[in-house]
């Protein structure tokens, strides 16, 4: 069977995917320096709810961060904008990952707290998008997504800095089906890209004081994208000779982090956008679950803080909604606060969230039964 139609209309998707990955090196190549947010005059922090348990952690959060910033907001120091229409109806109407005056709201904000937001799956019966946090994480260039996860008892102090706007996630919704047998997928990987993912990695290593910076791919397989990216690291690392590097591949460092005798030798680790998702996934379940972590995600000129999992859509359809699990969206508060140059109440705020899942006086159990979203915020305010 000739298949010259199919490859060639392949290959012209192939070729504008290309240009437009080439546009973005050319981008990276004449970016400035990192926002200096403690010399701005005002820092306006927009919150975008999402959907599905969303709105109901975004609101308890910004419950928290008005407390938190209460003089600043007089002061005139700090402005918070309630952003609307992320939801996943509003991006089928659009039939956009962020309609455009989301985006431009979204712009026109120096940090955003943004709550979950649904992706819709193929064979759902929904549209194709893209995942609105991929869009976003690309329109804003926020290519360091940084997940800390912290169990002080069993020497777990974790920090993952994953690079955030590469890999396979680039061109999620770009793959191709040549014909009703072949489909094929891309992964990217720029040097740019891999370098300042890596040196913001190792920046954050020395000035805390970690000795080790762990890389991990499958390069041993994937020879080319992976393969590139730890050569783009390793010569960074080279610029750190204090420092121990160690290379790890994606599915040894899966099991290495739950060996009791290695996983507290772990302190940064350094990973490609999909297994860094996987793999902080996976690390968050030592600290009670992904309803625990909070996520950063860093650019130059804008940031975003999060919960690092998704929007529940069935405690939604199931009713409890109510019961959701508010610490994801306290630690991206927290993590937000330092950010923006206010180190000492985001410590205030970590030293609340880890008394209150200490003390256990209330739980979350995501059903009734358990605290709800509403009171166990109202919990750690009592402890700020």
């Amino acid at each position: 069977m000739n298949y010259e139609t199919q490859i060639n209309e392949a290959c012209e998707k192939f070729r504008a995917l290309l240009k437009d990955q080439l546009c973005r090196v050319e981008k990276m190549k004449a970016d400035g320096d990192f926002k200096d947010y403690e010399s701005l005059p005002k820092i306006r922090i927009g919150v975008c709810g999402g959907d599905g348990i969303g709105p109901i952690i975004s609101a308890e959060a910004e419950r928290v961060l008005k407390i938190l910033v209460a003089d600043r907001i007089a002061e005139g120091k700090i402005e918070i904008v309630r952003i609307e229409g992320l939801t996943l109806e509003n991006r089928i109407a659009h039939m956009q990952p962020i309609p455009d005056d989301v985006m431009e709201a979204l712009r026109s904000c120096d940090v955003i707290l943004k709550g979950p937001t649904t992706t819709p799956q193929k064979g759902s019966g929904m549209p194709n998008l893209e995942s609105a946090n991929v869009a976003m994480r690309k329109a804003l260039d926020l290519f360091a997504n940084i997940r800390p996860v912290r169990v002080p008892e069993e020497g777990i102090e974790w920090t993952i800095f994953r690079e955030n706007t590469e890999g396979g996630y680039a061109v999620g919704s770009s793959g191709i089906n040549v014909t009703e047998d072949l489909a094929i997928d891309f992964t990217v990987t720029t040097s740019q890209g891999s370098e300042r993912i890596a040196r913001l990695a190792y920046d954050y290593a020395r000035k805390n004081g970690y000795g080790r910076v762990s890389i991990v791919t499958k390069a041993n397989v994937i020879k080319t994208t992976d393969g590139n990216f730890i050569s783009d690291c390793r010569k960074v690392a080279a610029e750190y000779p204090e420092i121990q590097t160690d290379e790890w591949y994606a599915d040894i460092m899966t099991a290495k982090l739950i060996d009791k005798k290695r996983r507290a030798d772990f302190k940064v680790l350094l990973l490609p956008n999909l297994y860094g998702d996987i793999i902080s996934d996976e690390a968050a379940e030592f600290q009670g679950g992904v309803g625990t972590a909070g996520a950063a995600n860093i650019g130059k000129h804008y940031a975003m803080f999060e919960a690092i999992h998704g929007s529940a859509p069935r405690m939604i359809a199931e009713g409890r909604g109510a019961y959701a699990d508010p610490c994801s969206m306290l630690r991206a508060v927290a993590m937000m606060l330092s950010h923006i140059g206010l180190s000492d109440r985001a410590d205030r705020l970590t030293a609340a969230l880890d008394f209150c899942a200490k003390e256990k006086k209330l739980v979350i159990t995501g059903r009734p039964g358990g605290a709800s979203c509403r009171a166990y915020a109202d919990y750690v305010i009592e402890h700020l």
